[in-house]
């Protein structure tokens, strides 16, 4: 007869870590499965809305841009811009708000769920969501012959990683105030900046040259340079690895300072 063996720390060091993560992530689903029709308009008819608008009726007058259409140039664009929206969206009053009005938080750490399950699970959804609202614009996309390479199938997996970038780093910020009317402030400086200025509607090299480093520094930028390489089928300016680094770098940062914020935060 041979005895069993206890599990080395190794082996049970990984389901300690998932069950807790999965659990907050089932949290996350089952209120969406409740509310799911509140985000319908900004996350799926408003991109298409936009592409119709901009990319076909502002298109006609603007023409092509470095040698494509201005239809097929938006495109990885909005695929970007809705991405970071999302992820900054649900990265701000809802984090606030389970720390201060329903205190999720609170209870869920009064379970074995660590801080970092808890941002762990909130970044899986916001890849979830992310990747479910790409992925029904694509398609719609297809029917407007606004992609040009079948490398467009990556373009998911690029707006999943500027999710966790963009939202790690908020969700810090989220957990460290006490009111919410600093996310005015946010979504007034950042938000629309970044929007605008990142190469989502023309060109970064259009802007004046002393401006061109903030465009850089913003991680939607990278983003929208790695989709529209993706959709166009051309090499970007910048290497990929680059590229891919510094959104790894934002989201590695990003979740490192919102595990101490949980943290202190919890504390209390």
């Amino acid at each position: 007869m041979t005895t069993a063996t206890a599990p080395t720390p190794a082996s049970s060091a990984a389901p300690r870590a998932v069950r807790p993560t999965v659990a907050v992530l089932e949290r996350h689903l089952s209120l969406y499965r409740r509310l799911w029709q509140a985000s319908v308009f900004s996350s799926f008819v408003l991109p298409v809305l936009f592409l119709l608008s901009i990319g076909i009726g502002v298109g006609g007058y603007v023409g092509s841009v470095q040698g494509v259409d201005y239809l097929s140039w938006i495109v990885p664009g909005v695929l970007g811009a809705t991405a970071f929206q999302i992820a900054v969206g649900e990265s701000t009053y809802s984090v606030l708000g389970d720390f201060k009005w329903v205190r999720g938080y609170h209870a869920m750490r009064a379970t074995p769920v660590q801080p970092l399950h808890m941002i762990w699970g909130h970044l899986l959804y916001l890849m979830f969501r992310v990747t479910m609202a790409v992925a029904a614009f694509l398609v719609v996309v297809v029917f407007f012959g606004g992609l040009r390479s079948a490398w467009a199938v990556a373009t998911p997996l690029v707006c999943a990683l500027l999710t966790v970038a963009v939202s790690a780093p908020v969700v810090a910020f989220a957990a460290r105030i006490e009111n919410d009317s600093y996310f005015a402030l946010l979504f007034r400086f950042v938000v629309i900046p970044s929007t605008l200025f990142a190469g989502v509607f023309f060109p970064v090299d259009q802007l004046p040259a002393p401006v061109r480093p903030v465009a850089y520094a913003s991680p939607l930028w990278h983003a929208v340079e790695l989709c529209r390489a993706a959709t166009l089928g051309r090499a970007p300016a910048w290497p990929v690895a680059a590229h891919l680094g510094y959104l790894v770098l934002w989201a590695a940062a990003g979740t490192f300072l919102a595990m101490r914020a949980f943290q202190r935060r919890l504390e209390d």
